[in-house]
């Protein structure tokens, strides 16, 4: 009797540890898993870039040539712009843009003109970058990270046959500018009802 009961009693404590160690270690999966997915749902929500300007160029009686401001947004984390895509639609084609890593440009080569042809020299599927103000050194070419105190200008070419062929006065145009991971950058305006004698326009 005295060893029966033991043996039940010892087969007990072990199956009770052997529940206890599942336990402990389901607990510790959840622990890590909700960690992650918190980390994540913080990056996700606070993540992205903001646009604050959209500035266009005239050419005849269309604009050809076209800038898009960005900067990330409050709290966001490093955004990798050959990751993010731009799509935009002048309300009866839509394109989507991806970043052209021979169409960097740093803000030394501005030179007082935001429009020179070499920084639209993409195709109709590309845009570009012009570096207005990054303190760290955090973009290049190659990796194009922007983060916080940066702001950079997208240059796309709706001129192209292949893209809009030029936007004309009173054209809608609304798009975004998607990141990798985070929020997207939407804007949308009205091209002008005329292009009189200016040349540049802010469009937004």
């Amino acid at each position: 009797m005295g060893i029966g009961a033991m043996i039940v009693f010892i087969a007990m404590v072990l199956v009770a540890g052997i529940a206890a160690s599942v336990l402990v270690q389901t607990a510790n999966k959840l622990e890590i898993q909700a960690s992650t997915t918190g980390e994540e749902t913080i990056n996700q929500v606070s993540t992205g870039l903001g646009v604050t300007g959209i500035t266009g160029h005239k050419n005849g009686n269309v604009i050809d040539y076209a800038y898009i401001t960005v900067q990330p947004r409050a709290g966001s984390g490093d955004v990798d712009l050959a990751k993010t895509y731009i799509e935009v639609s002048n309300s009866v084609k839509k394109c989507v843009l991806i970043y052209d890593s021979t169409a960097f440009n740093l803000r030394s080569t501005i030179a007082g003109n935001m429009f020179q042809p070499g920084f639209y020299a993409m195709d109709s599927t590309h845009f570009g970058v012009i570096v207005l103000q990054d303190a760290d050194s955090s973009l290049s070419s190659t990796y194009p990270i922007i983060n916080q105190g940066d702001i950079v200008a997208l240059t796309f070419n709706p001129g192209l046959a292949n893209s809009f062929n030029g936007l004309s006065p009173r054209t809608a145009v609304w798009g975004m500018v998607q990141p990798e991971q985070g929020a997207s950058g939407a804007f949308s305006f009205v091209t002008p009802a005329s292009y009189a004698a200016t040349t540049v326009f802010s469009l937004y």
